[in-house]
């Protein structure tokens, strides 16, 4: 590989990037041999960002990093994005458990009723929740794909 400035490949690996990264997927990604050199220039490009004027920031969530817009920005123009292409009801559901860590299903179902089985089944397949057997329910929470996602 030519002689390239590992700090704007990393930033350009992130840049491209449709989810977070993590130090080892940056790795790959990237040809930096070193994980320890990798994390490095992260915690730089975080700096940097964070000392910068501008309305982007680099945040690490769940051990990934992505880039995000710093607020007012992000409030105000987050019209611009694209949606999650959840049904209502599921982000109704989806609303409720981020506000409720590790609630159980059959109290979602108790208070959405039924059709809450089909919305899990939708949050599920679209990996913004995980459901983990207990007892005879299942308890329900956000995934790190939901915490990306919605920039939580």
């Amino acid at each position: 590989m030519e002689d390239v400035d590992h700090k704007k490949l990393i930033e350009a690996a992130l840049f491209m990037s449709q989810s977070a990264l993590g130090v080892n997927e940056l790795v790959g990604a990237t040809g930096i041999m070193s994980p320890g050199r990798v994390q490095e220039i992260l915690r730089a490009l975080v700096d940097d960002y964070n000392s910068r004027d501008t309305a982007l920031q680099l945040v690490e969530i769940g051990g990934k990093y992505m880039f995000a817009l710093k607020e007012p920005y992000a409030s105000r123009v987050s019209g611009l994005a694209v949606g999650p292409d959840l049904s209502r009801g599921a982000l109704r559901i989806l609303a409720y458990i981020s506000k409720n860590p590790e609630v159980l299903q059959s109290s979602l179902v108790r208070i959405f009723g039924s059709t809450t089985y089909d919305y899990i089944k939708e949050l599920t397949d679209k990996e913004f929740i995980e459901t983990k057997k207990t007892g005879r329910s299942r308890k329900v929470s956000t995934t790190i794909k939901f915490k990306e996602y919605f920039n939580v």
